[in-house]
């Protein structure tokens, strides 16, 4: 059976519940997509905390636990960095996922440890393997590498067998 193709149109995509809520709120999102039933919303990066507080609290569209953060490098196209946040209802049993952009040149984003305890672990191997850097993390140092370890290894541009 075919695929239904990805619905990128925030115009049709306004009457999911994550979704409406954000724009409702005023928060800045930049696109969405619809594809095999999993909402993706990206979402400005001074926009991403308000994001996060408004879907965790909404009665509506409780995502109540964040289930993982992530990263993907585009390199060498820009905006380079995708952080992706994984958003889970349990009362709803929906999932929606939030992707904030960053450019190469300033890698960051604010940290969302004070909303969910859980993202200290997952922004700190982020940071560890992608540079990404989160701020107001309160303990945002190496967590699988060695200290002194040079570079982040699962940037694209990092050389295969290290740097020598």
């Amino acid at each position: 059976m075919p695929l239904a193709p990805a619905i990128t149109d925030l115009e049709q995509l306004r009457g999911h519940p994550a979704l409406a809520r954000l724009l409702a709120a005023g928060v800045v999102v930049e696109g969405a997509k619809f594809d095999r039933d999993e909402m993706t919303i990206y979402v400005d990066r001074s926009s991403i905390r308000e994001a996060c507080v408004l879907l965790r609290d909404d009665p509506g569209c409780p995502f109540n636990f964040l289930s993982d953060v992530t990263c993907v490098d585009w390199y060498p196209q820009e905006p380079r960095f995708e952080v992706i946040y994984h958003l889970l209802s349990i009362p709803k049993k929906e999932r929606v996922r939030l992707k904030v952009r960053l450019n190469s040149s300033s890698p960051a984003v604010e940290s969302l440890t004070s909303l969910w305890p859980a993202a200290n672990y997952f922004e700190r191997e982020v940071y560890d393997l992608f540079g990404v850097r989160f701020n107001g993390h309160p303990y945002l140092r190496r967590l699988l590498m060695p200290e002194d370890w040079e570079g982040h290894p699962l940037r694209k541009d990092y050389p295969v067998e290290g740097y020598r």
